[in-house]
């Protein structure tokens, strides 16, 4: 692996309790791939989770991006932009065994989690980011869980394609909603809810 994705690649591993396996976290402009019964983790607002997989071997891999691209602001980890992050998820199932004409997707996230803002917000620029990237590409939607006006933690098992979804009602994480006040401030400079096989748990 090259050092631009080592440096994108999920590197939280830990023992999730509840699920009884090994768990990788996520954080904004990271990804990660596995073809073991891996359970993925992440925590979204504005941004969007594409959970996508090579449903016949079980293949697949997350990533969490902040905006659609770059414009003109180009720093920090490359993955934290859509076109990047989607790029670098399929070409790593790729390499490891997953075959494009097998691959399903589902899709998460773009809520608009501040007050105030009701139009144009990062969130519905995300989602209709990840909808447009994957119809170019052909890689079926499966199921989907955008836009709406609350947080998200979601948990995904590539090995089955299995996903589960928990709102969060009350946003107390300062980290995120400071996050998030950056998104806003900074889509200006970026150019240009679903149903399925999605269990939401409280």
């Amino acid at each position: 692996m090259d050092s631009a994705l080592l440096e994108c690649e999920a590197t939280n591993h830990y023992y999730d309790a509840q699920f009884k396996r090994e768990a990788v976290k996520l954080l904004p402009g990271e990804f990660y791939v596995c073809q073991h019964d891996r359970l993925l983790v992440t925590v979204l607002g504005s941004c969007v989770a594409a959970c996508i997989r090579d449903y016949a071997n079980g293949v697949g891999g997350m990533n969490h991006f902040m905006l659609p691209e770059a414009g003109g602001d180009a720093t920090g980890l490359p993955a934290r932009y859509g076109v990047y992050a989607m790029e670098v998820l399929i070409n790593q199932i790729l390499k490891t065994g997953g075959r494009r004409e097998r691959l399903e997707a589902k899709v998460f996230g773009g809520g608009n989690v501040l007050r105030g803002f009701s139009t144009n917000t990062v969130g519905e620029r995300n989602a209709a980011f990840v909808r447009e990237f994957l119809a170019t590409e052909s890689i079926r939607v499966v199921a989907q869980d955008l836009l709406d006006a609350y947080p998200r933690k979601l948990y995904f098992f590539p090995a089955t394609g299995r996903a589960l979804v928990r709102k969060l009602m009350r946003l107390h994480n300062e980290t995120l909603l400071e996050r998030e006040r950056d998104y806003n401030a900074r889509i200006s400079t970026v150019s240009g809810a679903g149903g399925g096989d999605v269990e939401l748990f409280g």
